[in-house]
């Protein structure tokens, strides 16, 4: 017996009830940076464009550079200022769904941070950090996928303050859950190296921040 389709109608669609509020964050703990620098990809890059036949076995690797290491661990803006990548907010905040029973793939459609600037290198958006000091130069001792000791520079800075500007659908969530997000991301997930919620590690504490006002 065959049955008629049902008539749904005429669907109605609300716009995107989309909100931005700029919420001031401390860190409770040195922020550590380590950007994939460019030297690292033009060496890749070379790598993968040359033949098999014309590369060498062995090959003179030119004296290391530490100060340009660090230098090129640091994401800077085309402005000058230096800067943490949006996308490491906005993963510390999914990330920390975990924590609240909170759909992660609901966060990804509703949760997102307004870059300040972009990277002058790569364009990688942006969160301006703010310092009353210049980073400094930290040596790690790391093990290389081959076993290998090697030693990575990263820059770090011990104070440090951001102001992040979140835009979200309030049909969503509400402005008083985002802040609460992102305190949460600071203080159970983290940013950048060393952070408590590493994927690779159980991290070194760094990286960690509160929500100090706004929202």
């Amino acid at each position: 017996m065959a049955f008629a389709k049902k008539d749904e109608g005429v669907a109605v669609i609300a716009p995107a009830n989309i909100v931005r509020t700029t919420l001031h964050i401390e860190g409770t703990a040195p922020f550590v940076q380590n950007k994939f620098s460019r030297k690292a990809r033009d060496k890749m890059m070379r790598d993968m464009a040359t033949p098999k036949s014309e590369k060498k076995a062995k090959s003179a690797l030119p004296p290391r550079n530490y100060d340009d290491d660090f230098a090129q661990a640091q994401h800077k803006a085309v402005a000058g200022w230096n800067g943490i990548p949006c996308p490491a907010f906005r993963a510390a905040m999914i990330d920390a769904c975990r924590t609240v029973n909170m759909v992660m793939t609901k966060a990804k459609m509703s949760v997102f941070v307004i870059p300040d600037g972009f990277d002058a290198d790569d364009g990688t958006p942006l969160v301006r950090l703010n310092s009353p000091t210049p980073p400094e130069r930290t040596e790690s001792l790391v093990r290389n996928d081959n076993g290998g000791a090697d030693i990575r520079v990263r820059a770090m800075w011990r104070q440090w303050t951001a102001d992040v500007t979140v835009e979200f659908d309030a049909d969503m969530i509400t402005i008083e859950s985002v802040a609460n997000l992102l305190d949460r991301a600071g203080r159970q997930v983290g940013v950048g190296e060393g952070r408590p919620y590493s994927k690779n590690s159980v991290g070194q504490g760094w990286g960690t921040f509160e929500v100090r006002q706004g929202g």
